[in-house]
């Protein structure tokens, strides 16, 4: 399953991503059109402050199994089967809020769409930029994020390819430690272990 992975170590808090968001689910999908619009287009990724001057990339996180659809009294929301994506029908919306309650990332808000005729706030949430991925592009917040806070892609292969990360940069920080004449030769050895091992990940 492809999806946003998220590295909120990361994150900045420029908002690029919900510029790019708020755009891109505009009508006219341009930056110096949309900021006109009525009602104004709105991001559905949201930057949050956390702990002191650190910052998260909130979006759905498209779960399975999905508590909103199985809340969701008029069947409004659904999942494209081949995607795994989740995604809201704004004209079945009825405002009830109760995906909003349901939801455990809290990634649920409520704005006006331009896509309804009727003048009324319905359940706004990330939709991975289903048009963008049916189109082999990478979603619009994904796209803009320029630290690597956001990528796009197999799941599994993301957490692979952190996880490889990772340990590089845990073997070059073991290398690095000087080894004091106290400390038995057999640590020695496993710290040029990990060191060789996280070469030969770079190579695969």
């Amino acid at each position: 399953m492809k999806n946003v992975y998220i590295k909120p170590e990361n994150c900045i808090g420029c908002k690029h991503c919900e510029v790019a968001c708020a755009v891109e689910h505009s009508e006219t999908k341009n930056l110096y059109t949309a900021i006109s619009e009525e009602p104004l287009p709105a991001s559905k990724i949201h930057v949050m402050p956390t702990f002191g001057v650190m910052t998260y990339p909130g979006k759905c996180m498209h779960c399975d199994p999905t508590p909103c659809i199985n809340v969701c009294p008029s069947g409004a929301i659904t999942k494209d089967p081949s995607m795994g994506t989740i995604l809201i029908n704004e004209e079945k919306c009825i405002e009830c809020g109760m995906c909003a309650i349901a939801c455990p990332f809290n990634a649920v808000s409520f704005n006006p769409s331009w896509r309804i005729s009727i003048e009324r706030e319905i359940a706004n949430k990330c939709d991975n930029c289903h048009e963008r991925i049916t189109k082999d592009l990478i979603p619009a917040c994904v796209e803009a994020c320029k630290t690597g806070a956001l990528s796009y892609g197999d799941i599994n292969e993301l957490i692979k390819k952190e996880r490889r990360a990772v340990g590089r940069t845990a073997a070059q920080f073991a290398a690095a430690v000087p080894i004091e004449e106290k400390i038995p030769a057999l640590l020695k050895v496993w710290r040029d272990m990990a060191l060789s091992m996280s070469q030969v990940g770079e190579k695969i």
